[in-house]
């Protein structure tokens, strides 16, 4: 394994952000090769634990001579948001001085080419950090970006066009559920590992081995041993499945069996009400239209000083906040409903 250290140049003088990006050289030129990175929500630790508990595996599978594609893993993606903290509260998921989320902005290229992405060199450090994410990541087959939400099952974004074929992926990796999104207009690096490759020939890109989606390991408060080790394994699986990694003592999974749903689907549930939160559901439970999912507390001990929330629709709740408090009209939590939600918000992931 080889390590080494981006950096990128700061918005004033004498500040800049640093980066380490581990590299493992495959064997076989002509395998798949693999791009893996983390917390580019700065504070979304998950998927950062659960590269350091795949290193080991990798590590053997390198001096036994196993690695057949190239991997690049950067498990520290967001130094600008790793630094951010107002008032002891660390602020990980918007840049403060742009408000934009690290989540959006990255440039969508029309082909999988360096050479087009843009000049940021009187752009901000954000923007020259999601640049080079993308240069990195530009020329693997397989691209995982790995987050996490509030509180939420373990699931998968993939985008139409490499759905059912990546249905072996989700059963490698034991995800509960997958949900499809087609249009991404607001450049989330899910979509700028994807967009480059719709309208290249085939013969120059080999559909049939390309992988990206943003993967949310459950929630923010989900990091401890046994998690991390469960997730690795199922990296690794994913890897070894797709042939980045020779092992012939791993057995293939079974199909896929979790939850399948378009983007449109998914009803937010905004609070009609600010106060405290009072939860019927948790994430995993399967509710039927009618059913009371959350309680809002808005006057404690006055008459009519609760609001209640119903289902709109049959679906199974894949995350809630993690919060207790909430303003009128921010999210409950996420229902994967059986039909189009009647409020489906239009545009790519709201992670």
């Amino acid at each position: 394994m080889q390590k080494s250290i981006e950096r990128i140049a700061g918005d004033s003088d004498g500040v800049s952000y640093e980066f380490p990006v581990l590299r493992f050289a495959g064997s076989d030129k002509a395998a798949p090769s693999a791009y893996l990175q983390a917390a580019l929500h700065a504070g979304e630790l998950p998927g950062v634990v659960a590269i350091d508990a795949l290193m080991p595996a990798l590590n053997k599978a390198q001096a036994e001579g196993r690695v057949k594609g190239n991997i690049t893993i950067v498990p520290w993606a967001n130094p600008i948001g790793r630094a951010q903290y107002h008032f002891g509260e660390h602020q990980g998921r918007f840049h403060l001085g742009t408000r934009t989320n690290f989540n959006r902005g990255f440039p969508l290229l029309a082909a999988p080419d360096a050479k087009l992405l843009p000049d940021t060199t009187f752009g901000g450090a954000d923007q020259r950090l999601k640049s080079r994410l993308v240069q990195l990541s530009l020329g693997h087959d397989i691209v995982l970006d790995l987050h996490c939400d509030d509180e939420g099952l373990a699931y998968l974004y993939i985008h139409t066009s490499l759905w059912p074929a990546m249905a072996d992926c989700a059963a490698a990796m034991g995800v509960d559920a997958v949900v499809l999104w087609g249009e991404d207009t607001d450049g989330t690096f899910e979509g700028a590992s994807i967009m480059p490759y719709q309208n290249v020939p085939a013969e120059v890109v080999k559909f049939d081995r390309r992988v990206a989606t943003t993967v949310e390991y459950r929630g923010i408060l989900d990091v401890d041993g046994a998690l991390a080790k469960a997730d690795a394994e199922g990296l690794y699986r994913l890897l070894v499945g797709r042939g980045v990694i020779s092992d012939n003592a791993l057995t293939a999974p079974g199909p896929f069996k979790g939850v399948v749903a378009p983007l449109e689907n998914i009803d937010m549930m905004p609070a009609p009400r600010a106060g405290a939160v009072l939860y019927d559901v948790k994430p995993g439970d399967r509710v039927v239209r009618g059913d009371r999912l959350a309680t809002i507390v808005h006057a404690p001990g006055e008459t009519d000083g609760r609001a209640e929330v119903f289902a709109p629709q049959d679906g199974i709740i894949l995350t809630r906040r993690s919060r207790r408090i909430i303003r009128v009209g921010e999210d409950l939590l996420k229902l994967v409903g059986d039909s189009k939600s009647a409020d489906a918000r239009s545009g790519t992931l709201e992670d």
